[in-house]
Parts: C-alpha cells; sequence; structure tokens
C-alpha cells in the first residue's frame, strides 16, 4: 500500500505541477499578487495530495504572530517547503539556487518573489540575497529560511549557516524558530512516504539584536526540540 500511495502521489502532483506552472505564465502579466495567490493554491494542492493519497497531515503547535518575521525552519523534507508556506502564509522563502534555476519552474518562482540562495557563493551572491530579502521584508512579507541549508535525516542537528546570521542582523526582524519531524514520515532521498500526522511546533519569537553566538544557539536549540 506504500508503494501505491506513493507512486499515486508522484504522479498526481508532479503532473498537477506542471498544470500549475505553465497557468502561472497567463497570471504573470496580472501582477505579483495574483501570482503569489496561485502559488499558495499549488501549496493547497500540495497538502490535499498528502493527506488524500498519501495519508500524511499536519499538526501545527504554536502560534504565528502578526506581522514580518524572519522564520527558521528544521529541513527534513520536501513536505515542510510548500506547507509552510500555507503555515506561515506567504512568506519570502530562501530558496537553493539550483531550484530557481530550473527552467519554467525558476521564472515563475523568482517572479513570485523567492529569494534564490548560492551555498557556495561569493560575498556578492550574499549581498543579492540580503537584498532580496529586505526588499521583501519592505513590501511587508515575512522570510522563511532553512538556516541548516539542506535536508537532513531525523536526529542529526549540523550547525546554522553563515547566511542565517547575516540575514538576522540585515532584517533586524524577530526569529520565530520552527521544529518539524516530518523526516519520519517523508525521508529524504526516498521514494516511499508513509502516512501519519507531521508535528510542526512554532517556537516563540526571538528579539531582534542579539550576539551572533545567542542567537544562534537558540534558534538551534528550538529547531532541533523535536528529535528523536
Amino acid at each position: 500500500m506504500t508503494v501505491l500511495r506513493s507512486t499515486l502521489f508522484a504522479i498526481l502532483f508532479y503532473a498537477g505541477t506542471v498544470v500549475a506552472v505553465l497557468s502561472a505564465f497567463l497570471i504573470v502579466p496580472f501582477g505579483d499578487a495574483p501570482l503569489r495567490r496561485h502559488a499558495l493554491r499549488w501549496a493547497c494542492f500540495h497538502r490535499w495530495c498528502a493527506r488524500w493519497i498519501l495519508g500524511i497531515r499536519s499538526s501545527v503547535e504554536g502560534h504565528v504572530p502578526p506581522g514580518p518575521h524572519l522564520y527558521a525552519a528544521k529541513h527534513q523534507s520536501m513536505f515542510e517547503t510548500l506547507e509552510l508556506l500555507l503555515v506561515v502564509g506567504d512568506p519570502a522563502a530562501v530558496l537553493k539556487r539550483e531550484l530557481a534555476d530550473i527552467p519554467l519552474f525558476g521564472q515563475i518562482a523568482r517572479r513570485e518573489g523567492v529569494i534564490p540562495v548560492d551555498r557556495a557563493g561569493s560575498a556578492k551572491a550574499l549581498r543579492r540575497m540580503m537584498r532580496a530579502a529586505i526588499a521583501a521584508r519592505d513590501s511587508g512579507r515575512s522570510i522563511l529560511i532553512f538556516p541548516e541549508g539542506t535536508r537532513v535525516a531525523p536526529g542529526e542537528q549540523p550547525p546554522l549557516q553563515p547566511g542565517f546570521a547575516g540575514l538576522y542582523k540585515a532584517l533586524a526582524l524577530p526569529v520565530v524558530p520552527i521544529a518539524l519531524d516530518s523526516g519520519l514520515l517523508w525521508p529524504r532521498n526516498s521514494f516511499l512516504k508513509r502516512p501519519g500526522i507531521i508535528t510542526i511546533r512554532l517556537g516563540d519569537p526571538l528579539p531582534a539584536g542579539l550576539p551572533r553566538a545567542e542567537i544562534e544557539a537558540q534558534v538551534h536549540a528550538a529547531m532541533n526540540v523535536l528529535d528523536r
């Protein structure tokens, strides 16, 4: 049953994604706001597929504070890259450049407002990311980042990438750490997904302006509270 569910999910979700990307080009002339709503509809489609095909749903603990914040999330699977768009409410997501360079998809993602990051890039690339994040903040959007830099298996707790501290300082926003356990049902680099409930826990906001060592330690600890 797990193989069947996972196969049906892959067929339906990725076919729907092709339709979503192609139809997005029809929305582009109408401006950024309709395009962002279209992206959230795609995230809703992903949620529907996960729930009714895979038998996976999320349980959200904590609350989303009002106003722009920097959200720093654990990253264990593809699930949270779309689910958190709905939980947080249309944040500008920091996305690795390789995804933003995918033909057609990357064009739409950049237009929607994702913030590409080159993890092995130069200081110039980092400054470009900062400018894009500041512009998103100034437009009233929150920023979503996965500060460990890549998907990790449950129990793995790598240090935060340097870009997080730079973004925290440049944006001067409170940080909401997000812990999750998606990797227990949706393992990285695995085709098979198991049914169940994924917990997403939003921590209390941490203030802007803390020293780098302090904010990194607090965020790292809060992101990993669900590790088993």
